[in-house]
C-alpha cells in the first residue's frame, strides 16, 4: 500500500511541474550497489568469438590488422566466417577423368593466419565448390557469387569433407583441431541453401557432413542448423535424436532488427495457437535478441538433447540511420548483455568493416556491421567492447534496466551505466546516482565513457572532410583523436557517485576493494 501511495504522490507531484521540469525529474535514478550481495558467474559469452565476411579475406594484412586490434580490446577466442570452400580458395576440382582433386593450400594460410593471432576457427563448412554442385549456376547475390546448391553426389561430398578434416587433423593435431567447432552451411533455411525441399535437404546435407567428419575423429565438435532468424531449432534436433546424428552444439542467428514474425511467430514454423496468452504483438528491437536467446534455449530444454550448448553466431543490434557506426552501439551492447541468459557464445556481426557483400566499401562509415571502418578506423563500438570487457566475471542482481554490476576476484568491482536512446528516437540526458554498501565511503574509483565526446569518430571524420579513401596517415590521426584518455581517478562521496549520462553515452566505473 505504502508503494501504491508513493507512486499516487509521485503522479500528482509530476502533474503540478512543467513539462520540462518532469522530464528532468523522471531522468534521474537511483541505483543501490551492494558488493557483499550474493554473486552468480558472468562468462564473457559476448566476447568469446567474432564473424567476419568470407574466408578468403583473411588473407588481407587489413584483414589481419583489425583482427589483431580487436583482439587487443576483447581478447576474443574464435572467428567464423563464410566460404572456406568457394572456389576462390581452390579446395576442391576434378580432373580430366572426373576424379576429386584437393588442395588446400589457401585453407592453410588461412587458417595459420589466425592462429599465429591467437584466435582459433568457428569453421562454417560452406559453400558448394562449381564442379561438385548439381546447379553450378545456383549463385547467390552477393558480390562474390557463392554458390549455393547441393552437391551432385554425396558420396563426393563425404569424400570433400574426410579429406578435409584429416588434413587439418594431419597439419594441427586432434589436441588443437578438437578444440575448434564445426558448423554446417549458413543459414540455409533462406537463400544461402537451394536444396528441394530446404529443410529435409538440409538435414540430409547435415547427417552426411556430421558423420564424415566423427568418422575422422569423434572429438570433433559439429553442430547446426545456423539458420537464420531461429528457424528450424525443434525439427532439427528431434530429427539428429531420432537418426542417432551427432551434434555436439544448436548454432543460430538473431538479429535486433529482425520481425517479430520471424524471431517469434506467427510463420511458417510457429502457429498463432502455439504462442502463449498474450504474447506481444511487437518486442521492442532492444530485447528481441535476448528474448529468442531464451525461446531458442527453452526448445532446447524440452528437446531429446535438452544439454547442448547454445551458439548464436550472428547478431548485431539495429542498424537504422547508419547506427552501427554511431556511439548507439555501447549501450545497446551493454543492454543485450544484460538480458542475455543460456548462451553460451554471442557472436557479432562482424569485427570489421573488410566485408564485401555488396562490394568493396567506396567509403567509410555506410552502417556497415564491423567495429572497424574502412582503412582500419575505429569506430565508437570498438572502444565500447573494451569497456565492456573489464567487467567481472561475477554478476550482482541488480534491478536497474541500465546498469551490469560485476565483481572481480580481488574483491573489486566494475560497473557499466548507459543511457540507451533507439536511433529514431530524441533522447534527454540521464542522471543516475549510484549508492555502493560494502566498500569504503570514499573508496578509489575510475571512470571511463564512451558517448558524443569520447571515442565518437564521425564528428571528426566529418571535421576531415569526409575523404572517400583515408591516406594511412588520416587513419592514425582519427584513431589518435578518438583514443580513450586514461581512466579517470577519483573518489566516493560517501558512498555515493553521481553520473551524468548524454544521450547513449556507456560508462564503465571500476571501485576498489576494501
Amino acid at each position: 500500500m505504502q508503494k501504491v501511495n508513493r507512486l499516487v504522490s509521485l503522479v500528482l507531484g509530476l502533474a503540478l511541474l512543467s513539462p520540462a521540469a518532469a522530464l528532468s525529474l523522471l531522468a534521474q535514478e537511483q541505483v543501490e550497489i551492494d558488493a557483499a550481495a550474493p554473486a552468480t558467474p558472468f562468462p564473457h559469452f559476448w566476447e568469446q568469438m567474432f564473424g567476419s565476411g568470407r574466408a578468403n579475406l583473411t588473407l588481407r594484412e587489413s584483414y589481419r590488422d583489425d583482427l589483431r586490434a580487436v583482439k587487443q580490446v576483447a581478447d576474443f577466442r574464435y572467428v567464423r566466417f563464410h566460404a572456406i570452400l568457394h572456389d576462390e580458395n581452390g579446395v576442391y576440382n576434378e580432373d580430366e577423368h572426373g576424379n576429386p582433386v584437393y588442395n588446400f593450400a589457401y585453407v592453410d594460410q588461412i587458417y595459420d593466419g589466425l592462429l599465429k593471432n591467437g584466435v582459433r576457427p568457428f569453421v562454417e563448412i560452406s559453400f558448394m565448390p562449381k564442379k561438385l554442385a548439381f546447379n553450378p549456376d545456383a549463385l547467390h547475390p552477393f558480390w562474390y557469387k557463392q554458390n549455393v546448391s547441393p552437391p551432385k553426389s554425396m558420396e563426393r561430398w563425404d569424400g570433400l569433407i574426410t579429406a578435409f578434416a584429416q588434413h587439418l587433423v594431419e597439419r594441427y593435431g586432434i589436441d588443437e583441431v578438437s578444440q575448434w567447432y564445426f558448423e554446417v552451411w549458413n543459414e540455409p533455411n533462406i537463400d544461402f541453401w537451394d536444396g528441394i525441399p530446404r529443410k529435409k535437404s538440409y538435414f540430409d546435407l547435415y547427417a552426411h557432413t556430421a558423420r564424415a567428419l566423427k568418422a575422422v575423429s569423434p572429438r570433433l565438435r559439429v553442430g547446426g542448423p545456423a539458420s537464420s532468424a531461429a528457424y528450424w531449432i525443434p525439427d532439427f534436433l528431434k530429427y539428429c535424436a531420432d537418426n542417432h546424428v551427432p551434434v555436439d552444439f544448436v548454432s543460430t542467428h538473431g538479429y535486433s532488427d529482425d520481425t517479430v514474425q520471424d524471431l517469434f511467430g506467427p510463420n511458417e514454423e510457429v502457429r498463432p495457437s502455439d504462442l502463449p496468452p498474450n504474447f506481444p504483438k511487437d518486442i521492442p528491437m532492444d530485447e528481441r535478441v535476448p528474448r529468442a536467446i531464451a525461446k531458442v534455449r527453452g526448445q532446447i530444454q524440452a528437446s531429446p538433447l535438452p544439454n547442448l550448448p547454445l551458439m548464436w553466431t550472428e547478431w548485431n543490434v539495429q542498424g537504422m540511420n547508419e547506427s552501427r557506426d554511431t556511439i548507439f552501439v555501447g549501450p545497446a551492447l551493454a543492454n543485450t548483455f544484460r538480458q542475455c541468459s543460456g548462451v553460451d557464445m554471442l557472436s557479432f556481426w562482424t569485427f570489421s568493416d573488410v566485408f564485401e557483400e555488396g562490394g568493396p566499401s567506396p567509403k567509410p562509415f555506410e552502417g556497415q556491421f564491423g567495429l572497424r571502418a574502412k582503412g582500419g578506423i575505429n569506430k565508437p563500438s570498438y572502444y565500447a567492447y573494451g569497456l565492456l570487457h573489464q567487467l567481472g566475471n561475477q554478476r550482482l542482481a541488480n534491478p536497474s534496466n541500465n546498469v551490469i554490476v560485476t565483481k572481480s576476484a580481488d574483491g573489486s568491482l566494475a560497473v557499466a551505466a548507459w543511457n540507451l536512446v533507439d536511433p529514431d528516437k530524441q533522447g534527454t540526458a540521464h542522471t543516475m546516482t549510484l549508492t555502493f554498501r560494502g566498500v569504503l565511503p570514499n573508496a578509489s574509483i575510475t571512470t571511463q565513457r564512451v558517448d558524443s565526446e569520447h571515442g565518437n569518430v564521425l564528428p571528426r571524420y566529418a571535421a576531415m572532410g569526409k575523404p572517400l579513401d583515408p591516406t594511412p596517415a588520416q587513419v592514425e590521426q582519427l584513431n589518435r583523436e578518438t583514443e580513450l584518455p586514461a581512466p579517470e581517478q577519483s573518489t566516493l562521496n560517501n558512498g555515493k557517485l553521481e553520473l551524468q549520462l548524454t544521450p547513449n553515452a556507456l560508462v564503465l566505473i571500476k571501485v576498489q576493494p576494501k
